[in-house]
């Protein structure tokens, strides 16, 4: 359950912490006093999308941190290495900075966005005053379904064999074309692999020519520098080298080591120095050999690096890119020769993967079909039990209308019927529902769902729009037997959902020096009072408005102690 959420500079909110407690808690407040804004924040600590211009007008940046306590073991603990503490806390943060940048926290450790919208799913649901609006589109409505079907092995399977079918479709358009291209695109073929095997790339043969090119561009530079180098270390007929010079110097101190420790020791190192002139001068003199030039090198190496450059720029950066491309056509133009064998097998192998697809989506519909069954009976319940007895829900199977009877959701096209009066025709619910029945269908299915899955905290922002009267009372019912099992929290304007909160807080926005801040109050038993009388008469709270809203109370208590068994 989600024990506590603070706020920091979240729009309105400059802070705030909220306790949350097991059951039902409500969130009331006037119109824009920030009642939303809560929502928004809970969503952003689970990792929903969120935006900068949350952050509080003047502040740098926003923190909002959400303390979950009596968590069961989700999947995404083991999966992640991450998980509560000892003691069973799980404390998530998110601060959301000016610059776009976001920096997520569970339990301090650091986790990205992603990883934390991922365990936000198994954390809690958010149903927004909006998502009512998925009923209009029948598109949603085949995942409720399969959310509700818990299919989810059956539909993975089916879409592996989707996907491999798919893939065989594709390889065989690709071999499917006219006699006129097909000859066009060998001829393109062949001319460029004749291209490429005449140029007989190797790997990293660009580097090495590039590196012999400058020797050859600077080779009179070159033989100098070596010349002067060996003249220096060796000598010539005029002048002994410095190899020589190191030797006699190494010779005079030798004669007399035994008379001085001092002298034996640079003896030494003039050894030392007399076999490491040794030995660079005869690296000098195999490098000085070793510079041996043709003539028209240059121009040849020249020629070669213009044809490699010219390849890079039609077929590939690399050497080993082009080699690569040579492949790919070489094995294009097979296909293309042979591509009557190919398709035959290609059309074999297809006609193997669609008859699998075709038996997989068939049990995927089969499954679908007795969860729909199973799915008619409890929205029909959940529907009783919100004032709307006489209403109808059946969910009508068509026939898919991709090709081959099937897209990546399966064989099925699926969408909700209603009838919302005795004698009345089953129509699509986008046709014919109201706004407050809409709501309550919404509300039912939520709850269904919620059944069969182990998300411990569901949030309802306003679901209760176009609901009134007794139908408002039925809601109110609806989420205190949710609340039984769950914790709930819902943001709303109605006092007969309001009143049957166990705990129950009011959003109240004010001015100070010329900034606006919100507030959130934890209310007691008179607070309560006075509150459910606001939302029941507006800003003039008479007597008679104190009294029916301790009324509305002690009839919500009533209702509760009954399904708790107390008298």
């Amino acid at each position: 359950m989600l024990s506590l959420l603070h706020i920091e500079n979240i729009a309105v909110i400059e802070s705030a912490d909220i306790q949350f407690d097991r059951g039902f808690n409500a969130l009331t407040g006037e119109t824009g006093a920030g009642k939303s804004i809560v929502v928004d924040a809970i969503g952003a600590v689970i990792g929903n999308r969120t935006s900068r211009d949350l952050i509080r007008t003047g502040a740098r940046s926003a923190l909002v941190s959400a303390l979950f306590l009596e968590l069961p073991a989700l999947s995404w603990f083991s999966e992640n290495g991450m998980g509560p503490d000892e003691d069973g806390t799980l404390l998530l943060q998110r601060e959301i900075q000016a610059d776009g940048k976001n920096v997520c926290r569970l339990n301090g450790r650091p986790l990205t966005v992603s990883q934390l919208r991922t365990l936000g799913q198994q954390l809690l649901n958010i149903h927004g005053q909006h998502d009512g609006q998925q009923l209009l589109d029948s598109a949603c409505h085949l995942s409720y379904l399969d959310r509700f079907g818990g299919d989810q092995a059956e539909l993975l399977a089916f879409q592996e064999a989707y996907a491999a079918l798919s893939q065989v479709r594709h390889e065989i358009s690709a071999l499917q074309m006219d006699e006129a291209e097909k000859s066009r695109r060998m001829d393109s073929l062949s001319y460029q692999i004749s291209e490429l095997e005449r140029a007989g790339l190797r790997v990293g043969e660009e580097d090495k020519l590039a590196a012999r090119r400058k020797v050859l561009r600077n080779a009179g530079k070159l033989i100098e520098a070596v010349e002067d180098a060996h003249r220096a270390l060796s000598g010539d007929d005029d002048s002994a080298g410095a190899a020589s010079l190191v030797m006699e110097a190494e010779q005079s101190l030798f004669s007399a080591r035994t008379v001085s420790d001092e002298v034996s020791a640079l003896a030494e190192k003039l050894t030392e120095l007399r076999c490491a002139a040794d030995d660079a001068a005869e690296l000098v003199r195999d490098l000085r050999d070793s510079l041996e030039f043709e003539p028209g090198e240059l121009d040849e190496l020249e020629s070669r690096l213009d044809v490699i450059y010219r390849l890079k720029k039609k077929y590939g950066a690399t050497e080993a890119d082009m080699l690569a491309y040579l492949e790919s056509c070489k094995k294009e133009l097979d296909q293309i020769q042979y591509s009557s064998d190919i398709l035959a097998r290609l059309e074999k192998k297809q006609a193997v993967t669609l008859k699998e697809a075709q038996m997989l989506g068939s049990a995927l519909s089969t499954v679908r079909r007795e969860s729909a069954d199973a799915l008619e009976a409890r929205i029909q319940k959940e529907l009783e039990q919100l004032d709307m007895p006489k209403v109808r829900f059946h969910v009508e199977f068509a026939p898919n209308a991709a090709e081959y009877g099937m897209d990546a959701t399966g064989m099925d096209e699926v969408q909700f019927l209603m009838s919302a009066n005795v004698g009345e025709a089953l129509k699509p619910i986008q046709k014919i529902a109201s706004g407050g029945e809409l709501a309550r269908i919404m509300l039912a299915l939520k709850n269904v769902l919620a059944e069969n899955d182990d998300v411990s905290t569901l949030v309802f922002d306003e679901v209760d729009t176009g609901v009134s009267g007794r139908a408002a009372q039925k809601v109110a019912e609806k989420m205190a037997d949710v609340a039984r099992h769950k914790q709930v929290l819902c943001v709303t304007h109605l006092p007969q959902i309001a009143a049957m909160a166990d705990t129950h807080f009011s959003v109240e926005k004010g001015e100070r020096d010329g900034r606006t801040y919100t507030a959130v109050e934890r209310l007691d038993k008179t607070r309560r009072r006075e509150e459910l009388a606001r939302l029941t008469g507006g800003a003039h709270i008479t007597s008679a408005m104190l009294e029916s809203a301790g009324e509305l109370l002690e009839a919500a208590e009533t209702y509760k102690r009954g399904y708790n068994g107390e008298k």
